[in-house]
């Protein structure tokens, strides 16, 4: 039976998957690094523990990736935080899926000082039960750290969980951590980007527009 719906938000319910990546761009560039923005932008929806030696080979711990990851942060919060957009249909999918009496908890990559921030540009800050952010995981997506958070606040067996994202680091995260994914293609990736996913769509609209016939209608159905 199910019981929730875990629900990333990068790139998921607001459209700031490129915001993150040009808030990068910029602290490296600051910092003497020249990382263009399509290095940068398909790592997006990864922690900075990821990102950082993949793009710059420094270590997150390190004093100079701390000073990094921290800068970025205000980057993003101060030029680009405010002027982001909830994806269609993103408050109605949430509505819908607390109306079928399910929890809706949120499994995220971004920082606990970001994290309140997207949730208003979403336009669901009042909707979210549960929140598992970096700040509950040691390791970012696509290891499974933050699902089996978000897992262990909503207090549901992993089987009893859906999670919506829209990475391949979210499907992957959520696999490893026993939860059946449904993927948006909202993130930018291509379907065979988001192999995995029990199901695809473009975004929180489409998922609605087919919502009884989804993965979370059908279990629903069976209830």
């Amino acid at each position: 039976m199910l019981k929730g719906v875990i629900f990333d938000i990068d790139g998921t319910l607001v459209d700031s998957n490129d915001a993150h990546a040009n808030s990068w761009v910029e602290t490296f560039a600051e910092a003497g690094y020249e990382v263009p923005f399509d290095v940068v932008r398909p790592l997006i929806g990864m922690g900075g523990d990821k990102l950082l030696p993949q793009t710059i080979r420094v270590s997150q711990d390190s004093a100079e990736g701390k000073k990094l990851t921290a800068r970025r942060s205000e980057i993003f919060r101060e030029r680009y935080l405010p002027r982001l957009e909830p994806l269609n249909g993103a408050r109605d999918l949430v509505l819908r899926v607390r109306s079928d009496d399910l929890k809706a908890i949120i499994a995220t990559s971004a920082k606990d000082k970001e994290l309140n921030g997207l949730l208003e540009a979403a336009n669901v800050a009042d909707l979210m039960e549960e929140r598992a952010t970096a700040s509950d995981a040691k390791r970012s997506k696509p290891d499974p750290d933050i699902v089996h958070a978000a897992v262990e606040e909503s207090e549901i067996p992993a089987n009893q969980l859906v999670m919506i994202g829209d990475t391949p680091y979210d499907v992957e995260a959520s696999t490893k951590a026993g939860v059946r994914i449904i993927a948006f293609r909202s993130g930018g990736w291509k379907d065979v980007d988001l192999k995995g996913a029990a199901e695809i769509y473009d975004g929180p609209a489409d998922l609605l527009r087919h919502y009884d016939s989804s993965l979370i209608g059908r279990e629903r159905k069976k209830s």
